[in-house]
């Protein structure tokens, strides 16, 4: 199920800014483009939302939030191994036609993290972000997370603010 980000969006987290934004260097008939959202910060990247516009996990509810995501040790329960993510990296290293394709320099991510639901192997909820793990995003989700779990966002709420534009988000908690 693909996440639509035209929800309200919920009082602690503001909307996409007007910042200017850029695509990183990649070919022009690629198919997908990679968002720099803050051209001074080399994290703050968002995935084209016709290639990756998020998927979720429909096994994870909001009603079975205690033994899905808010379990210590979910993730790793539904975390798809490398030898798939990084076939499909190099896939999609080609698609957002990226000029440098060292794999090394790229996360495949989960656009909507695995602590939020989102899907664990859908190509439409992986993408490769241009740069290696540990990031800006993952601080966000960690937020987002934690946020759901102590009941003071709903799982579709974390999942639309993701979706709409994780770096608003990082930028208010940093």
């Amino acid at each position: 199920m693909t996440v639509s980000s035209t929800i309200v969006p919920i009082n602690t987290v503001s909307t996409v800014s007007a910042s200017p934004t850029i695509q990183i260097t990649s070919s022009n008939s690629s198919k997908c483009h990679a968002i720099q959202v803050d051209p001074s910060d080399p994290q703050a990247f968002l995935p084209d939302p016709s290639c990756t516009p998020g998927e979720i996990d429909p096994a994870v509810t909001q009603d079975n939030l205690t033994t899905t995501i808010c379990r210590s040790g979910y993730t790793q329960t539904v975390r798809p191994p490398v030898s798939y993510t990084n076939t499909l990296k190099k896939q999609q290293i080609s698609d957002y036609g990226y000029q440098d394709t060292a794999m090394g320099d790229y996360e495949e991510d989960h656009f909507i993290s695995l602590e939020l639901g989102g899907s664990p192997k859908d190509p439409k909820n992986l993408w490769p972000e241009p740069h290696p793990s540990t990031n800006e995003k993952d601080r966000v989700e960690n937020y987002l997370h934690s946020q759901i779990c102590s009941g003071k966002l709903t799982l579709a709420q974390a999942q639309q603010e993701i979706v709409k534009n994780w770096y608003e988000i990082y930028k208010q908690i940093r």
